[in-house]
């Protein structure tokens, strides 16, 4: 690529207690182009993504933005300098009207002649224009809380705009959206690019690199590992880099016989919610549930664990019926969830990673009704070889570690209860491929240990090339069930979309 560059990263290294998280890191990225920026979970790239944006100081090594040398600038210098980046977990007020919202913190707002007040007219009529140079039908009055999650990240790239940004990073912007929505956002990126605004674009989900990026750099271990031309990668070759190995067969082999049925869900209703839902989950086997977001999927997971009161219908664990009337009745039942959203509903962030693991089985590591340090240890430390958990030792926190990592720990909490029935909700959501291959084993594992898994995902991917049978759902109904072996991603695509259908 010929075009100059608008980044600079030169030798740049940051160090945290115990951990090299960038190690002489040196790359370019040019101006105008949509530079992807991918690795496993702690390779660096949030590091990197962070000393670029003022989040973080650099030890050492130089950065350079549009010829001017940044020397640790705070994130309000970097904004002013034009870098504005766009976070997975978004920062918006969710009380606040979309005007409101692009507006904030803006450190160029726009005033009347008092100087102290904002001229609303002018304002909206700019955030008016932002928004329809997206291409998007945004009312700039309407509240972000009632928005789409695509639509909220549209706000945050129309707030990142009206601060002149040069440079807009997008990390994991794809986490959460729908294929429709994935074209609306690649749309975005494409008029950013043509209107000579750099992009860096970190995801996990490599074909979407082979569909939007001009470049790719690999990160390893905090170090640059290569930087080149996407036309002239394939998805193997990358991978290859991403994890020093080459990976021929991410998903194990799943010629696993199934046993008894484990458990019999029977008309399971919850109005405006689900409708009549009926399916078994057998013992050994890995049963997937795809559909659309909004398709009922993460609420039917909630209803079967207790999370939410169910209206009517009937739940059998190994052929007796039970009532769950709410966690820790699904607790009693050997039964385990593994959220969507590990952060916030699966770890407390600001305990220690053997806190975390001991959780659901605090019984084990109580004596005298006190927790006694040394169960505490025997128990995380035993999950952590188990599940080949990366981290310093038990007593880190557990923000600390990669999200591969704290995915690890969400499942080892249940292990130590020893689960029958595990709910997985988009179990690899945000953990690279590597990290990915692993809960696939995992997830096999536990299966061949007579274990009953429920896997919810949206990529179609890797729900067909885990599971034994696939749920298809729609509008909170079962439109249909399929074997993955013999059907294809069109096919599920069509019962995902299908209307006015009863469940079989």
């Amino acid at each position: 690529m010929n075009k100059q560059p608008i980044l600079q990263i030169q030798n740049v290294s940051k160090q945290f207690p115990g951990v090299i998280a960038l190690d002489h890191v040196t790359m370019q990225v040019a101006s105008g182009e949509v530079h992807a920026l991918v690795g496993e979970n702690g390779a660096g790239k949030s590091t990197l993504i962070k000393v670029i944006s003022g989040a973080y100081s650099k030890d050492e090594g130089t950065v350079l933005f549009d010829g001017l040398e940044l020397d640790n600038p705070s994130p309000v210098d970097c904004i002013n300098l034009g870098i504005s980046t766009v976070h997975q977990e978004l920062r918006l007020v969710e009380q606040l009207t979309v005007l409101e919202n692009i507006l904030l913190g803006s450190p160029k707002e726009i005033s009347t002649l008092l100087g102290r007040l904002v001229d609303w007219k002018a304002t909206r009529d700019q955030a008016a224009q932002l928004i329809e140079s997206m291409g998007i039908n945004i009312q700039p009055d309407a509240l972000v809380g009632e928005l789409s999650v695509a639509k909220k990240q549209i706000v945050e790239i129309c707030k990142a705009l009206s601060r002149n940004a040069k440079l807009v990073i997008m990390d994991e912007p794809s986490a959460t959206l729908t294929e429709k929505e994935l074209d609306v956002l690649f749309k975005i990126i494409r008029k950013l690019k043509q209107d000579g605004i750099t992009v860096i674009y970190i995801s996990h989900r490599l074909e979407e690199i082979f569909q939007i990026a001009d470049r790719v750099t690999v990160m390893r271990d905090g170090k640059h590992i290569i930087t080149d031309e996407v036309s002239s990668l394939d998805r193997k070759k990358l991978i290859a880099y991403m994890v020093g190995r080459e990976i021929d067969n991410i998903f194990p082999d799943r010629t696993i016989s199934t046993g008894n049925p484990l458990l019999d869900v029977k008309k399971l209703s919850i109005p405006g919610t689900l409708e009549d839902i009926n399916f078994t989950l057998h013992e050994g086997e890995i049963l997937g549930i795809a559909g659309l977001v909004g398709s009922g999927r993460t609420e039917l997971a909630r209803a079967i664990f207790g999370v939410d009161r169910k209206g009517s219908g009937e739940i059998s664990i190994r052929g007796k019926t039970t009532t769950i009337r709410n966690i820790p009745d699904a607790i009693k039942n050997k039964m385990a969830l593994i959220p969507e959203d590990r952060k916030l509903q699966g770890l407390i962030l600001d305990l220690s990673v053997g806190m975390n693991i001991s959780l659901v089985g605090i019984d084990q590591v109580l004596k005298n009704s006190l927790i006694n340090s040394r169960l505490e240890k025997d128990v995380a430390e035993k999950h952590i070889s188990l599940l080949k958990i990366q981290t310093p030792g038990w007593t880190q926190l557990i923000k600390f570690l990669s999200g591969g990592n704290q995915q690890k720990c969400v499942l080892a909490k249940w292990l130590v209860v020893d689960s029958d029935i595990l709910i997985f909700d988009e179990p690899t959501r945000g953990i690279d491929v590597g990290a990915k291959q692993e809960v696939y084993r995992l997830l096999t594992n536990l299966a061949s240990q007579g274990k009953g898994i429920i896997m919810i995902s949206s990529e179609l991917p890797e729900i067909m090339g885990i599971s034994h049978r696939i749920l298809v759902m729609n509008e909170g109904r079962i439109t249909g069930e399929v074997d993955p072996k013999e059907s294809t991603q069109e096919e599920i695509m069509h019962l995902a979309t299908i209307q006015n259908q009863k469940s079989h």
